[in-house]
Formats: structure tokens, C-alpha cells, sequence
């Protein structure tokens, strides 16, 4: 089994306060060999409020959302100091001790992904444990108060929830006004109302973290199964962390790295997003896979943002002109009839984090699909 991340604990407590301290983290460097990179878009974000601004970022997002799903954004506003504290507060609370990280764990049988995420599940009759543990921290919104805050979270609570807001107003709603362009939506803010930050729905940062595995658990774990997933909600952002491992299918079939971005943000498009665009809008297949030999000792620590519809956000394809144009809209998809009852964004969410992650042993799931009240995804990409 992997060692998790208490096992070289850097966390200490104030004796007068009993304040959690962070230490600093930085990025390490990044490895030096020569891996197949993928060539993705970069979307300057300054550029968004220029006369046409908008309508130029939004051509050039067109082939990414409508092809393989994968872009990353640069100058958000949003400084790598602020980003490295998020880093930092993550690193931190990864090697508290085990019963402090257990104090609120992820309710998985109701599909809640709120909380403690261990690395307690087994990867099929391999003997390995997985080495992934998470903290998801949902928006700071009224609705979730009454969700509980380890003690780190609580301390450092106000960093947390302004960095949260501006993740969502500085990148994701932009976004969602770049992506309703494409589509030719009648408003440009109709997908950032449908994922408004101030209403009820399943957001959430994470902090991320893959402990150390040997060659061989790696390959152990691996062999299992070397399939790629796609992500449940809409958007995912993941900052800069220098540790190779992820890589993305490209629309050919072959697997490439996702390279580090310095001072920007990779993003990536999920299910819901695919749903309410009848499929032109690709959620990403993606997967992580054993880092570089000068990086396999090093953990790989994550932070990342995933933006979810919510409860009032119905999984209908969207009036979208474009959509009508290449035949994807059927007159059943144009009826304005409300009276059937449609899934929800949280409904569909929760039922596949029901799926995935309410079991102590992975299983495999290559030829399966994942059916939801007539929505439909492949479980497992090869």
C-alpha cells in the first residue's frame, strides 16, 4: 500500500492557540523528459473585456469544447501567491493526523461529495489500496453552513471562501458567457445563471493529493485497468502543479500528457455540459498515470475547482441556434412543454458519485455504461 501523506507529517499546533500552522509549499520542478505532450488552446482571459473580446475568445474556444474538451486559461486575474496559500493550506491538511481528516468524511451513499475522500478503497484483487486522498469544500453559500469544517478549513476559512468566489466570477462564469456565445445562446449569461454561484448546487475546491506509490504498485494498480474517465458536472479547473501524470484521449484515439501551464489554469468540459448540448459539447476523457522516473517519489498534490448545475438547472438540451443548425435538436428537445419532470444537474451529479464511490473495492468497468434516467455515459475508455 502507498504511504499516505501523515506519514511524514509537517503540520504543528500553537500551544497558545492551537492554531493549525501552514507551511509553504512550492512547486517542484518539472521533469525533464521528453513526454508526448498535447497541444491545447491557451484562452487569455485579460482579452475578455475588450471591445469583441469576447466573441475572438469564444472563436477560438469553439474546436476545444466541440473536439476534445481540453483548454487552459492564462491572465485570470487571480495571482499564483493566492494560488500557492490554497496549495499550501491543502499540503497542510493532508498531513494532519488521520482521526482530525476523518472528522467529516464524504457521504457517499447519498451521493454527497462534501468532505474527507481517504484512500481506503482496494483496486480490485491487486492487494493495492489507491493512493488518492481528497478534501472537497463546497461554495460559501448559505445552503452549506451547516457543513462541517475540519479544523483548518475553519481557521482558514475566509482565504478559502474568497478564493472559492473568485475562482467561479474570475474563470467559470466567464467561461459559461464564452461558451453561450458558441452556442449562440439568446443571452450571453444563460449557462452562468444556470450555474449561478449564490444558487444551491454541488461546487466544490478540492484538494488533491496522489501519495507516493513504488514502479511496481503503480503497474500492479495499473494493469487492473488503463481506462480513462470523464468528469460528472460541467466545468473542471485544475491549477498548475508540475508533477506529469495526467493525460487526456485526443479525438484519434491516442493518449497525451497535459503539460503544466505557468501562471494559468488547465480546464476541462464534463457530462452535464455534454447533456444540455445534445454531444457537441465533448466531456473530456482523461486519466493519471505513473509520473516520470524523476518525479515517481514526489506526491502529486492537486488543486482544482469543479462548477455542477444545480438543483434548479434541468439536464434539457439548450435553445441553441448552432445546435439547431447541425441537426442535433429534435422537436421533442424544442418543445417548450415543462410539465414532464426532467433530472436535475444535482440529481444526475449525485447518482453517479453514488455509483463510483459508495464501495470499498474498485471495480472494472471496461464495456459498461452509466445510465441515469435516460442519460447515458460510458463508464471506461480505452
Amino acid at each position: 500500500m502507498a504511504p499516505g501523506a501523515i506519514d511524514t507529517p509537517v503540520a504543528t499546533t500553537s500551544a497558545a492557540d492551537k492554531t493549525v500552522l501552514i507551511k509553504p509549499w512550492s512547486r517542484p520542478a518539472v521533469t525533464k523528459e521528453n513526454l508526448d505532450w498535447a497541444d491545447l488552446p491557451k484562452i487569455d482571459l485579460s482579452r475578455f473585456d475588450e471591445p469583441g473580446g469576447k466573441q475572438e475568445l469564444a472563436q477560438q474556444l469553439y474546436d476545444a469544447i466541440s473536439k476534445v474538451g481540453f483548454w487552459s486559461v492564462v491572465n485570470t486575474g487571480i495571482n499564483d501567491e493566492r494560488v500557492l496559500r490554497q496549495f499550501s493550506i491543502g499540503n497542510t491538511f493532508f498531513k494532519e493526523p488521520l482521526e482530525e481528516k476523518r472528522r467529516f468524511p464524504c457521504n457517499f451513499a447519498d451521493g454527497e461529495y462534501f468532505g474527507y475522500r481517504e484512500n481506503s478503497r482496494w483496486v480490485g484483487d491487486t492487494g493495492i489500496k489507491e493512493n488518492i486522498e481528497m478534501l472537497n469544500i463546497p461554495k460559501a453559500i448559505p445552503a452549506w453552513d451547516h457543513i462541517g469544517r475540519h479544523t483548518i478549513v475553519q481557521q482558514h476559512y475566509d482565504d478559502i471562501a474568497s478564493f472559492h468566489r473568485d475562482v467561479w466570477e474570475k474563470v467559470i462564469r466567464k467561461l459559461f458567457v464564452l461558451i453561450a456565445i458558441v452556442l449562440e445562446l439568446p443571452d450571453e449569461n444563460y449557462l452562468a445563471d444556470a450555474h449561478d454561484y449564490d444558487k444551491t448546487s454541488d461546487d466544490h475546491l478540492r484538494y488533491m493529493i496522489y501519495n507516493v506509490r513504488t514502479q511496481d504498485e503503480w503497474d500492479r494498480a495499473q494493469a487492473y485497468s488503463k481506462g480513462g474517465h470523464t468528469d460528472f458536472g460541467s466545468l473542471t479547473l485544475l491549477f498548475s502543479q508540475h508533477v506529469a501524470g495526467l493525460q487526456i484521449r485526443t479525438p484519434e484515439g491516442a493518449w497525451k500528457y497535459v503539460r503544466p501551464v505557468d501562471g494559468g489554469i488547465t480546464c476541462n468540459t464534463a457530462d452535464t455540459l455534454t447533456f444540455l448540448t445534445k454531444g457537441f459539447i465533448k466531456s473530456t476523457i482523461h486519466r493519471v498515470v505513473t509520473p516520470p522516473a524523476d518525479q515517481i517519489n514526489i506526491p502529486r498534490l492537486g488543486l482544482l475547482y469543479f462548477s455542477r448545475p444545480g438543483d434548479s438547472t434541468p439536464m434539457k438540451p439548450v435553445p441553441s441556434p448552432l445546435l439547431e443548425r447541425l441537426g442535433l435538436l429534435t422537436d421533442e428537445d424544442k418543445a417548450t412543454d415543462d410539465s414532464q419532470p426532467v433530472v436535475t444537474g444535482t440529481e444526475y451529479v449525485r447518482a453517479r458519485v453514488k455509483d463510483v464511490h459508495n464501495k470499498t473495492v474498485i471495480d472494472k468497468r471496461a464495456g459498461t455504461d452509466f445510465v441515469f434516467r435516460g442519460l447515458k455515459v460510458a463508464n471506461h475508455y480505452e
